[in-house]
């Protein structure tokens, strides 16, 4: 029984291991892995997975190098980037859904020493607090 629950654990422990990538290597310890990006392969990238519009690139992000990196890397950066405000994109469509539909803390809120605005519609809803409250809030997203 024990031999059989040890397989299960060392057969199961090899879905939690990163397969082997040709993309990147990693050179050192000291250097981290540096991925083959260039602007080759977004357009190839572009074409395959929207052969319609294809590669598209107003401003020529795909040939820049910030603060002295290489194209490879300013391509990792922005990628990065993308992601990041994508998630935050997504978490603040959430955030105005769960407003709009009446989700709100569970406690009694205080603004300015009156009870917080009852109010599901969160245009009207940001309309309707204080320059103070407002205030906060960007100190909490600039602080951030």
């Amino acid at each position: 029984m024990k031999l059989a629950i040890l397989s299960l654990l060392a057969g199961s422990a090899a879905a939690f291991t990163a397969p082997a990538s040709s993309v990147s290597s990693v050179a050192s310890a000291s250097q981290k892995t540096a991925l083959s990006e260039t602007k080759a392969d977004l357009e190839a990238l572009a074409k395959k997975c929207n052969p319609v519009v294809g590669f598209y690139d107003p401003i020529n992000l795909a040939e820049a190098e910030f603060w002295g990196a290489s194209n490879e890397a300013t391509i990792g950066f922005l990628r990065h980037a993308e992601i990041k405000h994508g998630r935050v994109a997504m978490f603040a469509f959430v955030g105005y859904i769960a407003a709009a539909n009446g989700i709100h803390f569970p406690w009694a809120m205080q603004m300015d020493g009156a009870p917080f605005p009852d109010v599901t519609n969160p245009p009207l809803l940001w309309d309707t607090i204080s320059d103070t409250a407002k205030t906060q809030i960007f100190g909490v997203i600039f602080f951030l």
